[in-house]
């Protein structure tokens, strides 16, 4: 089942071709501050199961295609994420940091954004802006120091994501925290519409040319140990998420390029890149230049 958000803040559920609102049922919609119906979906998920498939097979709905999807997940208690878990991308970019030696990090909430909406680049004359194509794990219930062996069943679902990173040596938390700076959608796929968690293809294109693909069999700290790890240190919320790090092939997006991201099993989207106004500051004044590591 696919979960969705749309229109201004309601909440769907899909089967790919219609959209059917459930947003009274969690008190969602146009004027919901803070935007957490999502949350108590996620957490009421199981109440609501059957229920939910009896109006995809009842409910007309709407096309799918006929509303504006918004990012799944507007309000976070927490976005995590991993670097460097790949190794690939690690001798790309002559890291040492893996995500088996660092752990996670966080990210600024404010950062997510939706499929159909721009990554806005901020004005940083002489920084590169890269594109890293990432898994989205969406968090279904609270859980602290759950084991590896456990670990899915604290998956609620997943979704694709990009995790925008402006290139240099500054606090990674502040270079990947710019608005806009961590799209996620189309949609939430629940767990059980993924096969194996062990066995995902995703790859990224940038105007149609192919640059990133891998598979998370290829990960090394992989999905059930990313929830573990942080769960040892914070205690996990539905409709927490957690960013599963990325592959080689990083590379610079411009204005007017678009960036596809395509998850097996999960789903495909397309943001257009624009150049934004703001931005700015003493941190990004000094220029950095990208060297990859061959």
């Amino acid at each position: 089942m696919k979960i969705v958000r749309f229109n201004h803040g309601r909440l769907g559920i899909s089967d790919g071709r219609k959209v059917v609102d459930v947003s009274h049922l969690f008190g969602a919609g146009p004027g919901e501050w803070p935007p957490v119906g999502i949350n108590r979906l996620i957490r009421d998920f199981d109440q609501h199961r059957a229920e939910f498939a009896r109006l995809l097979q009842t409910e007309a709905g709407v096309p799918l295609a006929s509303v504006r999807l918004e990012t799944p997940v507007p309000w976070p208690n927490k976005l995590m994420a991993y670097p460097v878990n790949y190794h690939d991308h690690a001798q790309e970019m002559a890291s040492k940091g893996l995500a088996s030696v660092q752990g996670y990090f966080l990210k600024s909430n404010s950062s997510l954004s939706g499929p159909q909406d721009p990554v806005e680049l901020p004005a940083l004359p002489g920084r590169e802006i890269h594109h890293e194509c990432e898994i989205a794990l969406i968090i279904g219930k609270q859980g602290r120091q759950i084991p590896p062996e456990k670990a899915l069943e604290y998956v609620f679902g997943y979704a694709c994501l990009l995790d925008m990173t402006v290139r240099g040596k500054e606090e990674r938390v502040f270079r990947k925290s710019y608005d806009t700076f961590t799209p996620v959608g189309p949609w939430i796929v629940t767990a059980d519409e993924v096969p194996d968690p062990g066995d995902i293809d995703m790859k990224l294109w940038v105007n149609g040319a192919l640059r990133q693909q891998a598979n998370t069999r290829d990960l090394i700290v992989d999905i059930r140990q990313m929830v573990s790890i942080a769960s040892s240190a914070s205690t996990l919320f539905p409709g927490d998420l957690i960013a599963t790090g990325t592959p080689a092939g990083v590379d610079k997006v411009v204005a007017g390029d678009v960036i596809t991201i395509e998850v097996a099993h999960v789903g495909r989207m397309s943001v257009p890149v624009v150049q934004g106004k703001f931005g700015a500051n003493i941190v990004f004044e000094k220029p950095y230049e990208f060297v990859r590591n061959h």
